[in-house]
């Protein structure tokens, strides 16, 4: 894989332009694209589920996207230091059954000297709303970006 850069030891600005980029690949919505921002043998946790490699991660993603309809994220930073960030997010998406849902998360990242991540933790917490209670309403537009997630 080539480079990602920015490359640990992260500063804000490089941690800042890590979080924007992972909320726009996975904004997309494809599998094969976002999977590229992670290490070969990359481990995660997501939620109850554990992943280990770029396999398994582009068919985790494949079912993902495949229950979660018109699926929007936003991500923040929370901390980083040296090779790790920290961030919290939000996204929201409908089920088949026309339910929304807007989940809230953590995530805690670790990265190799070539900017890929090579963890990733996620603890996510779902609320179901009503169409009317969206906010979220595909990728953040430009001059949203760095914008503070509202708490509730």
């Amino acid at each position: 894989m080539p480079p990602r850069p920015p490359f640990p030891p992260f500063d804000e600005a490089g941690a800042l332009q890590k979080v924007q980029a992972a909320e726009d690949a996975w904004n997309t919505r494809d599998p094969e694209r976002v999977a590229l921002a992670y290490t070969e043998d990359s481990v995660w946790r997501n939620r109850d589920t554990f992943l280990t490699g770029r396999a398994e991660i582009v068919a985790f993603l494949r079912r993902k996207w495949a229950r979660e309809l018109d699926y929007a994220l936003r991500k923040e930073l929370w901390s980083f230091h040296g090779d790790r960030i920290a961030v919290r997010f939000q996204y929201e998406c409908h089920d088949a059954a026309g339910q929304w849902w807007r989940s809230y998360g953590n995530e805690l990242w670790e990265f190799d000297e070539d900017g890929l991540m090579r963890r990733r933790e996620a603890g996510i917490h779902d609320v179901p709303i009503t169409e009317p209670e969206r906010r979220i309403f595909g990728p953040r537009p430009a001059s949203e970006q760095g914008r503070p997630l509202p708490f509730r």
